[in-house]
């Protein structure tokens, strides 16, 4: 299953270090070549001569000392896969905010392969705001992650903060390598168009960009090779491609030149735009007394009428009830349309959080409850890589 691949095992001071020997076991048994880096508070929970009898490898400790010249560089060089077991929130820290005081900081930093964090720590210390935002940082920078779950913690603790067990962490370092239908080419735009009306004014909407980067970062995450046709600033996936526009026109031309096999459409595009742009700023003395639109393109139906389209999931945000929402889902001839009303407590254009409905072509409606837009992008990429595959 991993015959010829090279995984890096990076151990960090936790009481669930224990675990990493197991996990290196897994993973020399599948095939893979397994070196491995440690923390020095790792030693405190086990001995690199454990680690060395499984992988036949002696761990490496520091920067220094090593016969290599530059140890790090070589390691994250060498490297298919970077797996963190246990990653703790002092690593993920360093790495988040790119500060490699250590030897398993330095190869994160500098490694190119995907990189997979099993988070393990005490409730408290991951439900810490310092720590959910150094793990969405690792997100945009494109790092996995596997847990953590609900369990039993060290000093008899139970909740949220157990590593994953060797056999899941192996499962995603296989599922990463060895990439099954998340391999697809997922093609997403996110924000909302702006259509000028002269070089200061534009109409536009609210839409800030931030569900369609979750959906990116989420996708990446997967192993998928993305494409982002944006609006926003907002930080996206290190490993995706991103395309930065500003009009419906500009996206429905990126867009068309994208192939895709998945086509998430998120983006709040403009229905119309001002006939007539004006080069120079329009004084308020001289401004018109009503402004001439046009239609902008459908970007959404033009994907979804590809004779070689791809699986297409639209998004529709509405007011009030469903109907309008499950009616366009027929009209646009989309594989899924997720609606949310935007007036609704938490789903507002900017918010953190967003409650939807998932449409289907028949018109069933599944609600979702409120959740954090990277929770509905997790399920929802889920969702159209699961339907994608069973439909071949």
């Amino acid at each position: 299953m991993l015959r010829g691949r090279r995984a890096l095992l990076a151990v960090t001071g936790g009481v669930a270090a224990y675990k990493s020997a197991e996990l290196a076991r897994r993973l020399v048994e599948a095939g893979a070549e397994v070196e491995v880096v440690m923390t020095e508070s790792s030693l405190e929970f086990i001995g690199p001569q454990t680690l060395a009898a499984v992988t036949g490898r002696r761990p490496r400790v520091s920067l220094f000392g090593d016969d290599s010249v530059s140890p790090h560089t070589e390691l994250a060089r060498w490297c298919d896969i970077a797996v963190v077991a246990p990653a703790t929130a002092s690593t993920m820290g360093k790495v988040a905010n790119g500060i490699p005081s250590d030897l398993v900081s330095a190869v994160l930093t500098a490694t190119r392969a995907p990189t997979l964090l099993a988070p393990a720590m005490h409730t408290e210390m991951w439900e810490h705001q310092a720590t959910q935002r150094n793990v969405e940082r690792l997100r945009e920078l494109g790092c996995r992650f596997v847990g953590p779950h609900s369990g039993r913690l060290a000093d008899g603790d139970v909740g949220v903060g157990r590593m994953a067990e060797p056999a899941e962490i192996a499962e995603a370092v296989a599922a990463i390598l060895s990439p099954g239908p998340s391999a697809a080419r997922v093609l997403i735009t996110a924000g909302g168009t702006r259509e000028p009306l002269d070089p200061v004014r534009f109409i536009g909407n609210r839409s800030s960009g931030k569900m369609g980067h979750a959906v990116a970062s989420e996708a990446a995450r997967r192993g998928c090779a993305v494409t982002l046709v944006t609006t926003s600033d907002l930080p996206a996936p290190s490993s995706a491609r991103v395309v930065r526009v500003e009009t419906a026109d500009e996206m429905c031309a990126a867009v068309s030149a994208e192939e895709a096999d998945i086509a998430v459409m998120t983006a709040a595009v403009a229905d119309f735009k001002p006939s007539r742009s004006s080069e120079e700023k329009i004084s308020r003395a001289d401004g018109p007394k009503s402004i001439p639109l046009s239609a902008t393109p459908d970007v959404l139906a033009s994907v979804a009428a590809r004779e070689n389209r791809p699986f297409v999931v639209g998004f529709a945000a509405e007011t009030g009830g469903v109907g309008r929402a499950v009616r366009k889902a027929v009209e646009k001839g989309v594989d899924l349309l997720v609606y949310n009303d935007v007036t609704a407590p938490g789903c507002g254009f900017g918010a953190d959080t967003n409650q939807v409905a998932v449409i289907d072509p028949s018109g069933a409606v599944e609600e979702w409850p409120m959740m954090s837009k990277r929770e509905v992008a997790a399920r929802l990429i889920d969702r159209a890589l699961a339907e994608r595959e069973a439909r071949g």
